[in-house]
């Protein structure tokens, strides 16, 4: 039995055009996002968001925040805001991929299952986003730090596994084409 994907939906040809779309999408919102997290790199927060996402504890994530002050406070604000969309994006694009790439490994299983753990990653992203907003709105539980940190852990290895399939994907189809080329 085979394991369907979650773009089944779409036609091949649109899957492919979608991909396009959405990979040109991520890349505008990824710059977005970069510019908005510049302000948030201090010594406090080396990473920017990314050292927020992961800082585990209360006091490390308020430390983190001061360093931000109040205009890089409505920096991190914004950034989680768009986040929201680029998980939207990334997840799409990166689970197209993995997708497409599939075909050309002839791997549909192993292509359907990573374009899932995308969608898997996009909630685990979503949660994250909210416990960090909890905790930049003023809250005190150190508890939406934890749910941060166990949320950020394997959505970024999720999406790590979703790329590298991708550029394998692409890798071995561009091989591919060398061969018959040739």
């Amino acid at each position: 039995m085979k394991l369907e994907h979650p773009f089944e939906w779409l036609s091949i040809p649109a899957q492919k055009l979608s991909f396009i779309v959405l990979f040109v999408l991520t890349l505008v919102l990824m710059v977005g996002l970069q510019v908005l997290g510049g302000p948030l790199k201090t010594e406090a927060a080396p990473a920017g968001i990314v050292s927020f996402e992961f800082a585990g504890k209360l006091s490390v994530a308020q430390e983190m925040i001061e360093s931000w002050g109040p205009r890089g406070q409505v920096y991190a604000g914004l950034n989680l805001g768009l986040d929201y969309l680029f998980l939207v994006a990334y997840a799409s694009c990166i689970g197209l991929g993995c997708v497409l790439a599939a075909r050309g490994l002839a791997r549909q299983t192993l292509g359907a299952l990573l374009a899932w753990g995308q969608l898997g990653a996009a909630f685990l992203d979503c949660v994250e986003n909210y416990a960090l907003i909890r905790v930049l709105l003023g809250s005190e539980r150190e508890m939406w730090l934890v749910v941060a940190r166990w949320c950020a852990t394997p959505k970024f290895l999720i999406v790590a596994a979703g790329l590298l399939f991708v550029v394998i994907g692409a890798v071995v189809r561009a091989r591919g084409s060398q061969e018959h080329a040739a």
